[in-house]
């Protein structure tokens, strides 16, 4: 067995930075949308159920999208379902299958909170640097995110 490649010291600030950033922002964000009775979860599904197609996308795609496991977006559609955000149904093709609907009150919600989220995305994130580090920060991400999506 060969000996661990430790990180070096600008390394193990990167590394520490990346989570920090990650943990404060995403607690930030989902505060803030406690006001609105949601989650970072609930957003980002109710995100992706509004820019879908007949706002709905199955269970399954949806758990892809979301990088969730299928058993806990069951229990997350579960409880967006009780708040009338979100039903499901049946697919015609698939009898297994399942679709995540958006409610007319998902999408009146989405449309509702959609302005504030963009707000604290701007204030906490997108404001505190300039273009060149926005794009630096996606150049450097997007071959992480690529090998990540390839082991999936």
């Amino acid at each position: 067995m060969s000996a661990p490649r430790w990180l070096s010291p600008a390394e193990q600030r990167a590394w520490r930075t990346h989570l920090a950033l990650h943990k404060l922002l995403m607690h930030r964000l989902d505060r803030e949308l406690q006001e609105h009775s949601l989650s970072v979860n609930d957003y980002e599904i109710l995100v992706n159920l509004s820019e879908s197609p007949g706002r709905r996308m199955r269970m399954s795609d949806l758990a892809d999208a979301t990088i969730q496991s299928r058993s806990r977006l069951s229990h997350q559609i579960s409880r967006m379902e009780a708040k009338g955000l979100v039903t499901r149904q049946d697919c015609r093709d698939d009898r297994r299958g399942t679709f995540a609907v958006l409610t007319e009150e998902g999408w009146e919600t989405i449309q509702r909170v959609a302005p504030d989220h963009v707000a604290s995305v701007r204030e906490h994130f997108i404001d505190r640097l300039t273009d060149d580090q926005l794009h630096t920060i996606e150049a450097a991400y997007q071959p992480v995110v690529d090998h990540l999506k390839k082991l999936r």
